[in-house]
């Protein structure tokens, strides 16, 4: 199940390679549709303040991440909707939970870090319809799945402070530089904004390249 495909090649598909169109009674789309549910829920919970709620489902929904791309590799079907569906749901778990993180004062996620999560989803899907559109292969590979694992562990432990969960909790202001305000939660945060930019700049490299190979083929 990639859920941050990168561009590696300019080659065209192969032929009768195409998956089929699929349907929401496919297993694997019937698992992503009930992450999208989760993840609705879960935004719900944070809009009333049930904080614990939220993320217990966040993370039901971040545990159901690999199930549906590893039942369509193991038993099928890899389906046109499934992988549509499935970056879909992730890129909505995400950028949702990192917008309403930035409302929490306790969550130490500053607004900038929503703004950077957002924007790097757009341009990644942007950059995915142009190069797919031009017949470009998307294949995962280790650094979309690092900053996705990555922004979920830091979305969990910063919902896990903000609910102020007895023992659960790193107090400190981010950006403190002094190794007494310094806490796991701020680690977390640093690294996942090092890993965004990191993957969508290996996305415009990516892109720029598939661009320069398709145009010296005409």
């Amino acid at each position: 199940m990639p859920s941050d495909p990168v561009p590696r090649t300019a080659n065209l598909p192969a032929e009768n390679t195409e998956p089929p169109v699929g349907s929401l009674a496919d297993v694997p789309n019937q698992i992503t549709v009930a992450r999208l549910v989760a993840t609705i829920a879960c935004f719900a919970c944070l809009s009333f303040g049930a904080i614990a709620a939220g993320l217990v489902l966040f993370i039901l929904a971040a545990a159901t991440d690999w199930a549906d791309g590893y039942w369509a590799r193991r038993w099928g079907p890899i389906t046109k909707l499934g992988r549509v569906l499935d970056p879909l749901a992730d890129k909505l778990l995400i950028c949702g939970v990192f917008v309403y993180l930035a409302t929490m004062p306790d969550s130490d996620v500053p607004p900038w870090v929503a703004v950077l999560v957002l924007a790097r989803e757009l341009v990644v899907t942007g950059l995915r319809s142009f190069v797919e559109g031009a017949g470009g292969d998307f294949s995962a590979v280790w650094l979309g799945k690092a900053k996705m694992a990555v922004q979920c562990i830091t979305a969990g432990l910063c919902l896990l402070q903000s609910a102020g969960l007895a023992g659960m909790r790193w107090p400190g202001p981010w950006l403190t530089w002094s190794p007494q305000a310094w806490t796991v939660v701020d680690s977390f945060v640093v690294a996942t904004v090092v890993l965004t930019v990191w993957s969508g700049v290996t996305y415009g490299i990516a892109a720029w390249r598939f661009a320069t190979r398709a145009e010296g083929q005409h």
